[in-house]
Protein backbone atom coordinates (compact mmCIF):
# COMPACT_ATOMS: atom_id res chain seq x y z
CA UNK A 1 0.00 0.00 0.00
CA UNK A 2 1.17 3.51 -0.67
CA UNK A 3 1.52 6.10 2.04
CA UNK A 4 -1.58 7.86 0.66
CA UNK A 5 -3.65 4.67 0.96
CA UNK A 6 -2.43 4.02 4.49
CA UNK A 7 -3.06 7.65 5.38
CA UNK A 8 -6.70 7.33 4.28
CA UNK A 9 -7.14 3.92 5.92
CA UNK A 10 -5.98 5.11 9.35
CA UNK A 11 -6.95 8.77 9.10
CA UNK A 12 -3.36 9.86 9.74
CA UNK A 13 -1.42 12.33 7.65
CA UNK A 14 1.49 11.14 5.53
CA UNK A 15 3.72 13.38 7.66
CA UNK A 16 2.52 11.60 10.81
CA UNK A 17 3.24 8.20 9.27
CA UNK A 18 6.75 9.30 8.28
CA UNK A 19 7.28 10.74 11.77
CA UNK A 20 6.15 7.50 13.43
CA UNK A 21 8.70 5.59 11.37
CA UNK A 22 11.48 8.15 11.89
CA UNK A 23 11.20 8.11 15.70
CA UNK A 24 10.81 4.34 15.91
CA UNK A 25 7.14 4.26 16.85
CA UNK A 26 6.66 1.72 14.07
CA UNK A 27 9.34 -0.56 12.64
CA UNK A 28 10.94 0.46 9.33
CA UNK A 29 8.46 0.20 6.48
CA UNK A 30 9.46 -1.96 3.48
CA UNK A 31 10.46 -0.01 0.37
CA UNK A 32 10.14 -0.61 -3.32
CA UNK A 33 13.28 -0.82 -5.46
CA UNK A 34 12.90 2.90 -6.09
CA UNK A 35 12.81 3.63 -2.33
CA UNK A 36 9.09 4.37 -2.02
CA UNK A 37 7.37 3.13 1.14
CA UNK A 38 5.33 0.01 0.46
CA UNK A 39 3.22 -0.67 3.56
CA UNK A 40 2.48 -4.34 4.07
CA UNK A 41 -0.07 -5.86 6.43
CA UNK A 42 2.48 -6.09 9.25
CA UNK A 43 3.22 -2.36 8.91
CA UNK A 44 -0.51 -1.65 9.00
CA UNK A 45 -0.91 -3.79 12.12
CA UNK A 46 1.80 -1.73 13.84
CA UNK A 47 0.12 1.52 12.82
CA UNK A 48 -3.22 0.28 14.11
CA UNK A 49 -1.66 -0.77 17.42
CA UNK A 50 0.10 2.57 17.85
CA UNK A 51 -3.00 4.55 17.00
CA UNK A 52 -4.99 2.55 19.55
CA UNK A 53 -2.32 2.92 22.24
CA UNK A 54 -1.95 6.66 21.62
CA UNK A 55 -5.73 7.08 21.83
CA UNK A 56 -5.56 5.31 25.20
CA UNK A 57 -2.98 7.83 26.36
CA UNK A 58 0.07 5.57 26.31
CA UNK A 59 3.20 7.72 26.19
CA UNK A 60 5.18 7.76 22.94
CA UNK A 61 8.38 6.94 24.82
CA UNK A 62 6.88 3.70 26.18
CA UNK A 63 5.70 2.71 22.72
CA UNK A 64 9.09 3.43 21.16
CA UNK A 65 10.68 1.27 23.86
CA UNK A 66 8.19 -1.51 23.10
CA UNK A 67 9.02 -1.44 19.38
CA UNK A 68 12.77 -1.44 20.13
CA UNK A 69 12.34 -4.44 22.43
CA UNK A 70 10.26 -6.24 19.82
CA UNK A 71 12.94 -5.72 17.20
CA UNK A 72 15.56 -7.25 19.50
CA UNK A 73 13.73 -10.57 19.39
CA UNK A 74 12.32 -13.23 21.65
CA UNK A 75 14.76 -12.63 24.50
CA UNK A 76 12.78 -9.45 25.27
CA UNK A 77 9.38 -11.12 25.70
CA UNK A 78 9.39 -10.69 29.49
CA UNK A 79 10.48 -7.05 29.23
CA UNK A 80 7.73 -6.35 26.68
CA UNK A 81 5.15 -8.01 28.89
CA UNK A 82 6.33 -5.98 31.91
CA UNK A 83 6.12 -2.77 29.89
CA UNK A 84 2.58 -3.58 28.77
CA UNK A 85 1.53 -4.45 32.33
CA UNK A 86 2.89 -1.12 33.55
CA UNK A 87 1.00 0.72 30.81
CA UNK A 88 -2.18 -1.18 31.69
CA UNK A 89 -1.82 -0.12 35.34
CA UNK A 90 -1.38 3.51 34.32
CA UNK A 91 -4.38 3.31 31.99
CA UNK A 92 -6.49 1.71 34.72
CA UNK A 93 -5.54 4.50 37.13
CA UNK A 94 -6.50 7.14 34.54
CA UNK A 95 -9.80 5.37 33.93
CA UNK A 96 -10.55 5.38 37.67
CA UNK A 97 -9.77 9.10 37.83
CA UNK A 98 -12.01 9.72 34.85
CA UNK A 99 -14.81 7.67 36.43
CA UNK A 100 -14.54 9.77 39.60
CA UNK A 101 -14.76 12.93 37.50
CA UNK A 102 -17.76 11.56 35.63
CA UNK A 103 -19.47 10.63 38.91
CA UNK A 104 -18.90 14.14 40.22
CA UNK A 105 -20.27 15.71 37.03
CA UNK A 106 -23.34 13.48 37.19
CA UNK A 107 -23.89 14.48 40.82
CA UNK A 108 -23.69 18.18 39.93
CA UNK A 109 -26.09 17.72 37.01
CA UNK A 110 -28.56 15.89 39.28
CA UNK A 111 -28.43 18.77 41.78
CA UNK A 112 -29.18 21.27 39.01
CA UNK A 113 -32.01 19.12 37.70
CA UNK A 114 -33.53 18.81 41.19
CA UNK A 115 -33.17 22.54 41.71
CA UNK A 116 -34.82 23.31 38.39
CA UNK A 117 -37.61 20.85 39.17
CA UNK A 118 -38.25 22.51 42.53
CA UNK A 119 -38.37 25.95 40.91
CA UNK A 120 -40.76 24.66 38.25
CA UNK A 121 -43.01 23.13 40.92
CA UNK A 122 -43.03 26.36 42.95
CA UNK A 123 -43.84 28.37 39.85
CA UNK A 124 -46.64 25.96 38.94
CA UNK A 125 -48.12 26.18 42.47
CA UNK A 126 -47.94 29.96 42.30
CA UNK A 127 -49.70 30.00 38.93
CA UNK A 128 -52.30 27.50 40.15
CA UNK A 129 -52.89 29.69 43.20
CA UNK A 130 -53.46 32.73 40.98
CA UNK A 131 -56.02 30.81 38.93
CA UNK A 132 -57.88 29.81 42.08
CA UNK A 133 -57.66 33.30 43.58
CA UNK A 134 -55.34 32.29 46.42
CA UNK A 135 -52.45 34.68 45.88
Amino acid sequence: MTIAEVSRRFDLSADTLRYYERIGLIPPVPRTKSGIRDYDEESCNWIELMKCMRAAGVQIEALIEYVALFQRGDETVEARKALLIEQREQLTARMEEMQQSLDRLNHKIERYEKGLMCKAQLLQRHQDGKKNGHV
